[in-house]
């Protein structure tokens, strides 16, 4: 029993390393790299701790390579999805009861094996499994997976100390408890650290965890299980169970059980569950909590007053970096024709630069795109915009996937300001730009913000003050996370809480209080100090 209010470490952002020619860790993750590549590991569904292997696997290959096979996975199913519901049922009571100090320091410790001797091997794992560049993956599988587990329980700590107001004669407390039943965490492959997160969040407040990671990323999400489980996680409070979305999906939704899901991926797929969810609710025990960051169409809207040559990179890097495969890669750009020629000549030379192949050679800007269904489908978007009178590939536009999943960072110019590439998600290294008329502006940001179902992130350029403010007041509900002179992209845990609205998810903010809150459920409790001993009232003692 604890015997004192304990304060968390507080907590700090996790460095980025350089990679730096000569650096340590450079030669330390060329090292690991060399290390996972010569073996073939076989990843199990883990249930209550134990490991289970199903029988049905799939083979994991590099998407930048198809000749380099990382291994095997099995997969879960309804049977094994039973099994895991039970056995976070089993663990709950003793994880629910646990003192908040101890379950925090889980993930305090995982933080702190991470940074230290799990480092290079999620780097190296997200490397080869995703395809990210080293720069990428240390911002991605170490600082921003740290941070998480570091800043969650903080606001932890800093959330149950929020008490109500006590007039004389009575205490009024409030507690927090976990939810009842298990939580569904639904993971995709772009990002290692929302994989870590979306499954330990809840699990940090006393909730137990059904995860399935993307089918495509599950290499790096089970050493994320294996840093868990040497941090002292408890067995069977976080369930392993990749696998199909049909096959695991299902049952789990059908459980009366579902305390809540935590969600990120397509719009569709969370649309779905949230049907699914309102078609069961009469069989379940519980209200489901259901948080979601789904799609994103991310815009880059510049006013004439602003610098041509930062817009540049921030269109490159907001676009380009990691194949535009970030829910807040830029998508869509709206520039005003008095800049267009200064623009697209410096624009095209330096995206001419960019070098594409291989994480493991660190010249490249770009890998490949995650898998075959991927490659298709953005490959389909291009096609589009080739034979379209309305629109002309500025640069990039090819494809290949002889070796691997490649994709030329492409840029489409439209006459069409609801050109389909301006519309709709393409998950991919496909920026599109509509070039405004200056005297039309209040049109194109009446564009900006209509055109579009989403409203995750978006950013804003300008040397004009005002211009910023009246930017920024039009485009109030575009976009959850808001940039002014900045690519749409790279929230920092602490420092900008990430989510959007309208069909881009619950705005929710992963890496905030606000997300660790829709995990617990308060309990008020009211002491009376002298309870009266009669029970008439005053008012009563004349007619």
């Amino acid at each position: 029993m604890a015997n004192a209010i304990f304060k968390v470490p507080t907590p700090v952002n996790e460095p980025v390393l350089a990679f730096a020619p000569g650096s340590a860790e450079r030669d330390a993750v060329k090292k690991e790299l060399a290390r996972l590549q010569s073996q073939e590991i076989e990843i199990p569904v883990i249930i209550g701790g134990e490991e289970i292997k199903t029988g049905k696997t799939v083979e994991i290959f590099t998407p930048h390579d198809h000749s380099i096979k990382l291994g095997f996975y099995h997969q879960a199913g309804k049977d094994e999805v039973n099994l895991a519901v039970q056995a976070a049922l089993d663990a709950r009571k003793a994880w629910a009861d646990m003192p908040w100090e101890h379950r925090a320091s889980v993930f305090l410790k995982a933080a702190d094996l991470l940074s230290g001797p799990w480092h290079q091997t999620l780097n190296a794992a997200t490397m080869l499994g995703q395809s990210k560049t080293i720069y990428q993956a240390e911002i991605d599988a170490v600082a921003e997976l740290c941070d998480f587990w570091r800043f969650n329980a903080c606001y932890l700590a800093e959330l149950m100390q929020e008490q109500p107001y006590s007039p004389a004669g009575m205490w009024n407390r409030s507690e927090y408890r976990a939810l009842e039943g298990f939580v569904f965490a639904v993971t995709p492959f772009n990002f290692t650290s929302i994989a870590g997160n979306l499954q330990t969040a809840p699990a940090l407040v006393g909730n137990v965890v059904l995860w399935k990671p993307a089918s495509s990323a599950v290499y790096s999400a089970y050493f994320i299980m294996k840093i868990l489980e040497e941090a002292g996680l408890p067995k069977g409070v976080i369930n392993f169970i990749p696998g199909s979305g049909g096959q695991v999906g299902g049952p789990v939704m059908a459980s009366e059980h579902l305390a809540g899901i935590h969600f990120t991926g397509s719009t569709p797929v969370f649309q779905n569950m949230w049907k699914t969810v309102g078609d069961n609710i009469f069989k379940m025990k519980y209200y489901p909590r259901i948080v979601g960051e789904t799609g994103g169409k991310d815009f880059i809207f510049v006013h004439n007053s602003a610098k041509v040559k930062p817009i540049v990179t921030a269109a490159i890097r907001g676009a380009f970096e990691y194949q535009g495969q970030k829910c807040s890669a830029a998508s869509r750009m709206y520039l005003p024709k008095s800049m267009w020629d200064e623009f697209k000549e410096l624009y095209t030379t330096e995206a001419a630069k960019i070098k594409m192949g291989s994480p493991l050679d660190f010249r490249n800007f770009m890998g490949a795109v995650i898998d075959k269904a991927a490659y298709e489908s953005i490959k389909t978007y291009i096609e589009y915009a080739k034979d379209s009178p309305e629109a002309e590939i500025v640069t990039g536009g090819g494809c290949d996937d002889t070796k691997g999943y490649f994709i030329e960072p492409t840029t489409i110019v439209t006459t069409n300001p609801r050109f389909k590439t301006m519309v709709e998600e393409i998950f991919g290294p496909v920026l599109t730009i509509f070039v405004y008329d200056d005297e039309e502006f209040e049109e194109a940001l009446e564009l900006c913000d209509t055109t579009s179902m989403y409203a995750l992130t978006g950013a804003i350029w300008a040397q004009d003050r005002q211009m910023l403010v009246y930017m920024a007041d039009k485009l109030r509900n575009a976009a959850g996370n808001f940039y002014i002179n900045d690519k749409p992209t790279a929230a920092v845990v602490g420092q900008q809480p990430f989510g959007g609205g309208r069909a881009s998810g619950t705005n929710d903010k992963a890496g905030s209080a606000m997300n660790i809150l829709r995990w617990m459920t308060a309990r008020t409790i009211k002491e009376t100090m002298v309870p009266p001993e009669d029970w008439t009232y005053p008012f009563m003692e004349e007619e």
